[in-house]
């Protein structure tokens, strides 16, 4: 049975994630549909990036991955299907398929050239469908569309170091349900740079020299629990893709607060990493 994910920021108050679940089950009966996200938020590219990445691979091989976001075709935003890491990926090319093609090299990539027979207002139904189906049935890529080369870059994608590698400046390209802040530091770049050297990581107004294994990391369980007042408090992880995070321990936005609200943090804001010379 072929397994089609659904990432977009269509929300679940309208009718776009119903009526393309509908689509894809009046092409194929013997489909499973799997929703990854519908609460991207609205055109967000890097958010898109982040879920799909840190998503995808948990499937099985041969999963065909429909990505929604800012899809609508024009001559600067076409539309591709990208086959890597043995899965297949149907979206726009404006960038959202870069943070994976950043570390994996696509096996083949083809723009899709089947629009002149799909009238659509509503690509994601009409032509993301279309394509997906007909990977689902067994169909190749040379069929829906020409073969091309690249796919676009997405902005900022990659932290900026300093000639003398004393700083990392990145930026935020995701809060969690728990208002956590991700940036675009990964774990392998932080360790290139840093080849032990101690460090300060500056948010804003915050200040971290220690990044933590896991959160509970953070905590002293010499200290009676009741004496620990340790919830609401600001630690960094390199969290399970591997990506810088600042959080707040148990992090809640009705009582203690988040990384985000507390430390008035949001999308693409500036972090940095200064490194001290020894």
């Amino acid at each position: 049975m072929a397994i089609i994910t659904l990432t977009t920021d269509f929300g679940e108050k309208d009718h776009f994630a119903g009526a393309t679940k509908g689509a894809i089950y009046s092409e194929l009966h013997d489909v499973k549909i799997v929703d990854i996200s519908h609460s991207i938020s609205p055109f967000s590219i890097p958010e898109a990036a982040y879920i799909i990445k840190n998503a995808y691979s948990s499937f099985p091989k041969g999963t065909i991955h429909i990505i929604g976001i800012d899809s609508e075709i024009n001559p600067e935003n076409k539309h591709i299907a990208v086959k890597l890491d043995d899965h297949f990926f149907i979206c726009a090319n404006n960038g959202i398929m870069s943070m994976i093609c950043a570390e994996i090299a696509p096996e083949k990539i083809v723009e899709i050239n089947i629009h002149d027979k799909i009238q659509t207002s509503f690509p994601v139904l009409d032509v993301f469908v279309k394509a997906a189906c007909h990977i689902a049935r067994g169909g190749t890529l040379e069929v829906i569309g020409k073969s091309i080369k690249e796919i676009k870059p997405i902005k900022n994608i990659v932290p900026y170091v300093n000639d003398d590698k004393t700083q990392i400046i990145g930026s935020v390209i995701y809060i969690d349900n728990y208002g956590n802040v991700i940036t675009n530091i990964k774990r392998h770049f932080f360790e290139t740079i840093q080849k032990g050297r101690a460090f300060e990581i500056s948010a804003r107004n915050n200040k971290f020299k220690t990044i933590y294994k896991k959160y509970s990391d953070f905590v002293n369980f010499e200290i009676e629990e009741n004496k620990r007042n340790d919830e609401g408090r600001g630690l960094v992880v390199f969290n399970s893709g591997d990506f810088l995070e600042i959080a707040v321990y148990k992090s809640n936005s009705g009582t203690v607060g988040s990384a985000s609200s507390l430390m008035g943090l949001g999308l693409m804001d500036a972090i940095s990493v200064n490194f001290i010379k020894t």
